[in-house]
């Protein structure tokens, strides 16, 4: 079928993409030594008719993922710009680093963009980390969307663009009424307060669909917390601690995911994590619905509860498990680096600011 990502994007743009890619290199390295938190930067809101970019950053997609990625923009109203290398293919990879990275930055500088979203995670992101181009990103600020190994570029672009970034559905997903309310809620609608309910079909999933029971909303510690919205996926946000992309997790709101990982892998990547950055100095904590996170069958385990517990149940702090975000079809959409508050006892989230301007 046409790109229709191609449509007008000229040469200049091209160019500029290319030049970006092949300089990126000093930028970097002189954000990565940076130790003081970048003022906040927002970006503009989404408008009606705008035009959506859609970029792999991470893991290769079929035709069919991209097919879908933009028959889901365009049903949102929205037009579709695709990356130029969108069908690359380099092991489990969505080409290169290189040809992502030149993607992800065609996207910034591109003026006919006005948001960036990725089709899906997968794995791979963390190559482009040391070669973003920040202060491009800064320059140019656009609403950049998805989750799981996207997670990676949150944290980088967070810490070294200071540019607001948005922990939300892939393009690709099958999201929920719920989770699309959320999403485009956060993107076009600027409010000073905005409150996030859990999902009630999350709740009738643990209570209705055997094998079901971690979707149920847990409260540890019970209370209220105020900080920045920071985290993501669990193996991601670990495998960064320490590094000059960390989460910065000091008074903030940490909030955590993962699918398809054993309790004792739960554990580790935890551990790794509390002895980095104690999980005590957060001002709360919410791990949303760890997916496919059960014991295995073939030897004794902790339960995932047990597990997690193990590391939320001493603090004194607020902490929830089961709240609605992960590898999951009814999620809200969570801004990074935003002001916000939870409530364990109300089961919300209420961001404190708007997330775009």
């Amino acid at each position: 079928m046409p790109n229709p990502g191609r449509r007008g994007f000229g040469r200049s743009v091209a160019a500029l993409a290319a030049s970006a890619t092949a300089m990126v290199s000093a930028p970097a390295v002189a954000a990565s030594s940076r130790t003081k938190p970048m003022a906040l930067l927002k970006p503009p809101r989404l408008l009606p008719g705008d035009t959506i970019g859609l970029v792999t950053p991470a893991g290769q997609v079929s035709q069919a993922a991209i097919d879908k990625a933009i028959a889901n923009v365009r049903a949102l109203g929205y037009d579709v710009k695709l990356g130029r290398h969108l069908a690359e293919v380099y092991g489990n990879y969505a080409g290169s680093w290189q040809h992502r990275l030149a993607d992800l930055h065609g996207m910034f500088l591109d003026p006919d963009v006005k948001a960036i979203w990725a089709i899906r995670g997968g794995s791979g992101a963390m190559q482009l980390l040391p070669h973003l181009d920040y202060a491009l990103i800064r320059k140019h600020p656009k609403i950049f969307v998805g989750y799981s190994d996207i997670t990676a570029l949150h944290l980088a672009i967070g810490r070294h663009a200071g540019l607001v970034t948005f922990h939300g559905p892939v393009a690709m997903s099958s999201p929920s009424d719920y989770a699309t309310t959320h999403l485009l809620n956060v993107l076009t609608y600027p409010e000073n307060e905005y409150v996030i309910p859990m999902a009630v079909e999350n709740s009738r999933l643990a209570a209705n669909e055997p094998g079901h029971e971690h979707f149920a909303l847990r409260t540890v510690v019970p209370g209220m917390a105020t900080g920045r919205l920071v985290g993501g996926n669990l193996a991601l946000v670990s495998a960064l601690a320490g590094t000059p992309y960390a989460a910065d997790i000091r008074n903030a709101l940490l909030f955590l995911e993962e699918v398809n990982e054993e309790p004792y892998r739960v554990d580790r990547m935890m551990m790794q994590l509390d002895m980095n950055q104690p999980f005590g100095s957060a001002s709360g904590i919410m791990l949303g619905i760890f997916e496919g996170c059960g014991p295995a069958d073939d030897g004794p385990s902790l339960t995932l509860d047990e597990t997690t517990d193990q590391h939320l149940a001493p603090l004194h702090i607020p902490a929830v498990t089961g709240w609605s975000f992960g590898h999951i079809r009814h999620q809200f959409t969570l801004p990074m680096g935003l002001q916000a508050r939870m409530d364990t006892g109300r089961q919300t989230l209420t961001l404190l600011e708007p997330a775009v301007r």
